[in-house]
């Protein structure tokens, strides 16, 4: 887990640390020492720590003319244990939507495991949204990860499943994933055009 890093591609777009809208705003990064972990594996030190003592996360692009945020994630989602739809809501989700971002593309593939618990922080976040024609999208979610994220309901709070999975998202711009995600949501398409199902 150690050599997954984050997206850095759009670095030269976006970066989280000096955006002074961001509650990342500021933060400084090694490249040598690994403090954090995931139970007993340390993962790259350019994740950011939300509080969770298993999900770190990365916002790759914020836009605040457009209003969307585009976060890759790693780890394990545990609310079941350790609440960590609390920290993602209060930590980062609530400082986005004071700043206008109001659509959200989750990209899961690193996160291996789902634990489901109570619902009310996706609920808050969705109905914090929904009034700015606002969604969430969770992008290569694993088989499991997606089966259990169904089984506790959440499709009623994010938009998640088989058509928003083996997205091959790195060779586009922020902005064009966002079009086509945004025109998924509504139902101006019914599944992303050709090129976009396969991952690399």
């Amino acid at each position: 887990m150690q050599d997954i890093e984050p997206y850095f591609r759009w670095r030269d777009d976006y970066v989280a640390a000096e955006d002074v809208n961001s509650p990342f705003y500021g933060r400084e990064y090694s490249e040598f020492y690994y403090t954090n972990k995931i139970y007993n594996y340390y993962i790259h030190p350019q994740w950011d720590t939300i509080g969770s003592l298993t999900l770190y996360l990365k916002v790759l692009y914020a836009d605040y003319d457009e209003g969307y945020a585009i976060i890759e994630m790693i780890g394990e989602w545990n609310d079941c244990l350790y609440d960590d739809s609390i920290y993602l809501k209060r930590e980062l989700v609530d400082y986005m939507i004071e700043k206008g971002i109001y659509r959200y593309i989750l990209i899961c593939e690193n996160v291996l495991n789902y634990h489901s618990g109570d619902n009310d922080y996706y609920e808050e976040w969705y109905e914090d949204i929904k009034d700015e024609d606002g969604w969430i999208v969770v992008i290569n979610s694993l088989q499991h990860v997606y089966e259990e994220m169904k089984d506790n309901k959440l499709q009623y709070y994010l938009n998640f499943g088989p058509e928003f999975n083996n997205i091959n998202w790195r060779p586009y711009k922020p902005g064009d994933i966002y079009y086509i995600l945004d025109k998924l949501v509504n139902g101006r398409i019914k599944q992303l055009p050709q090129g976009w199902d396969l991952l690399e």
